[in-house]
């Protein structure tokens, strides 16, 4: 992990790649580089820290050159450091390599080069490829030949970039396995490679995509395709309709508020177009081949996602059960596929994942078509893994989110889960018409609702400013609003850095009040639904032992007043489109909290945005 690209063409190489890597700074890293041919040779530039160190080299030391690749890490196999930070040349520095992944068995393939006489340089595993590269190219290889030579002999997760003054003028690009993406990018006399999509919007929006075992041999005028075991192969290409101007901050501070903000536009792209006019019926597009009688038949789904997207399951969960009437249950991924799971003839699984690229997630999925399963991905990314490796796809429609930490994406996930319910509901004769369009309204009109919310900013600055200190909160929710607190404890954690924990309210007597006093702020959703009673219990409980209680409550509610502390007040909706709107203030107090506090908002230490190792 965590960013690639790749430049061939007649223009300076450097400023592309540091420009592309800029756009890429999103995933997260902790080091950075660029290899470029220069004058019939390699010249490495790599710096540890922030891409302005890797800068900071290049001007102390020029590149210059028309073909050269770039990588932002995240370590994994040794420690952040300029040593350890790609790319990673060969003994003769004429080779190097960039790699997002892991290589599982780099020690059984590193004994034997050393043997040999090889020397390493670095911690990582990565620099076992370039030295068998090496050992290939040595004998006349192509590049390409070369790569098809060493790439099956790794395992584990990779996607790389690969370049060689023993074979100039092209970059090889591979993905071995489904994590890790790789898009190629199409230009005029000039083309790309890249791990995600913002590196290449400025450049170009006609790109194709690399699934797992296959591997891109790009020059300034042509690209062609193989299999990793050499056979060719002809890829689609697909332009991706993203502005490339929704990769830019556009006046905000960070890109988290401003997606924060996005948030009402967002729900209404995804809304777009999905219900029909006349019968008031819920439809996607091509990308979901269910047909009725599959959805009627339907026995089970198990819903699964990873962090933020696993809370979104936990929402999906209430809502199709409620909706649908199918037995749903929601599993963590990177535990799903350990445990021998059990799949039903028939069984809907559904991947929610923002990137489409989350390695364990999509390890669920492989597990679950392996046992017979039908996989449907909630995903915003075109043409990642997920999509291609489901029977269904149901598109996020957000644009491009770039802060690791996720807001529009969330909010837009349960939207889509709302929709989907809703679908299911229909054919199975669960929603009524009348039931659909009372539904369905209060759907269109939650872009309005997030308006108004947005509008409370300035409260929830001041009350973040007066919290911003303490060293642990407690979120308090119950029913459809217990992933809520989960999330709003995430998003603190993940910006803030403050110890954060979620939990239902009726699960506080089991341990958690041991741990309330009067300098542990407690968030509690107390919106006026069937569990509001269950809720303010859970507040008395909470100031009977000095907590200070931070009550988030529907704006009509004169009760809630005297059982809180603070009190935030959102517009009344649906029950069931709720934890959509009641999410929203939470996101900005966690936002203004970690502002407040000086943190690297779009970039929280030590996280990423597309998790592609496990």
């Amino acid at each position: 992990m965590c960013g690639i690209v790749g430049y061939v063409g007649s223009r300076d190489a450097t400023p592309l790649l540091v420009g592309g890597l800029r756009r890429l700074e999103y995933r997260g890293y902790d080091s950075a580089g660029v290899a470029v041919q220069q004058n019939g040779k390699l010249e490495i530039r790599r710096a540890e820290g922030k891409l302005d160190n890797l800068v900071t080299a290049v001007a102390q030391h020029p590149l210059s050159g028309s073909v050269g690749i770039g990588h932002t890490r995240w370590a994994t196999h040794g420690r952040p450091t300029e040593q350890n930070a790609h790319p990673h040349v060969d003994c003769g520095a004429v080779t190097a390599v960039i790699h997002n992944g892991i290589i599982e068995n780099f020690a059984d393939l590193k004994a034997p080069l050393v043997a040999a006489g090889h020397r390493f340089t670095s911690e990582t595993d990565t620099e076992v490829v370039v030295h068998l590269l090496e050992d290939e190219l040595a004998k006349g290889a192509l590049l390409e030949d070369a790569a098809l030579a060493v790439l099956p002999r790794l395992e584990g997760a990779a996607a790389l970039g690969l370049i060689s003054a023993k074979d100039p003028g092209k970059i090889v690009a591979a993905r071995i396995s489904n994590a890790g993406g790789v898009i190629v990018g199409y230009g005029q006399g000039e083309n790309f490679i890249a791990s995600d999509m913002p590196a290449l919007l400025e450049h170009t929006r006609s790109v194709s995509f690399l699934g797992a075992g296959e591997l891109a041999i790009v020059t300034a005028t042509a690209v062609s395709f193989r299999t990793l075991d050499g056979k060719p192969l002809t890829k689609e290409r697909t332009t991706v309709t993203w502005d490339p101007v929704a990769a830019a901050k556009s006046g905000y501070r960070h890109f988290m508020l401003k997606e924060i903000h996005e948030q009402p536009r967002a729900i209404s792209d995804t809304l777009l177009g999905r219900v029909e006019r006349t019968t008031g019926r819920v439809v996607f597009d091509e990308n979901v081949r269910m047909t009725d009688d599959q959805v009627r038949a339907l026995p089970r789904i198990t819903l699964v996602g990873c962090g933020t997207a696993g809370h979104a399951a936990l929402v999906g969960k209430y809502l199709i059960e409620r909706l649908a009437g199918i037995p749903c249950d929601v599993e963590i991924p990177s535990e799903y596929r350990y445990r021998e799971p059990v799949v039903t003839n028939g069984q809907l699984i559904v991947a929610i994942t923002q990137s489409g690229e989350t390695v364990d997630t999509l390890a669920a999925m492989h597990e679950a078509k392996a046992r017979g399963a039908r996989v449907l991905a909630l995903v915003n990314v075109v043409g990642s893994e997920a999509t291609r490796a489901a029977d269904d796809v149901i598109y996020l429609h957000t644009g491009p989110e770039i802060a690791v930490a996720s807001s529009k994406a969330y909010t837009a996930m349960l939207v889509d889960l709302y929709l989907f319910a809703i679908y299911l509901g229909q054919r199975r004769g669960t929603v009524d018409p009348e039931r659909s369009r009372q539904l369905l309204a209060e759907a269109f009109h939650l872009p309005t609702l997030i308006d108004a919310v947005l509008g409370q900013e300035p409260k929830l600055k001041a009350l973040a400013y007066r919290y911003h200190g303490a060293r642990d909160f407690l979120f308090l929710g119950r029913g459809i609003q217990y992933p809520t607190a989960l999330e709003g404890a995430l998003k603190l954690k993940e910006l803030s850095y403050i110890h954060a924990e979620g939990t239902a309210g009726g699960e506080m007597k089991h341990g958690i009040n041991a741990l309330i006093d009067e300098h542990m702020p407690v968030v509690a959703i107390a919106l006026r639904d069937p569990v509001y009673r269950k809720i303010v219990s859970n507040i008395a409980e909470v100031r009977a032992r000095a907590g200070v209680v931070i009550a988030l409550a529907h704006d009509d509610d004169e009760e809630i007043a005297g059982h809180a502390d603070e009190v935030v007040r959102i517009p009344r909706t649906n029950e069931l489109i709720s934890p959509a709107l009641a999410v929203v203030p939470l996101q900005l107090f966690a936002y203004h909290v970690a502002d407040r506090r000086g943190n690297d908002v779009d970039q929280p230490r030590n996280l990423a945005k597309a998790v592609t190792v496990e």
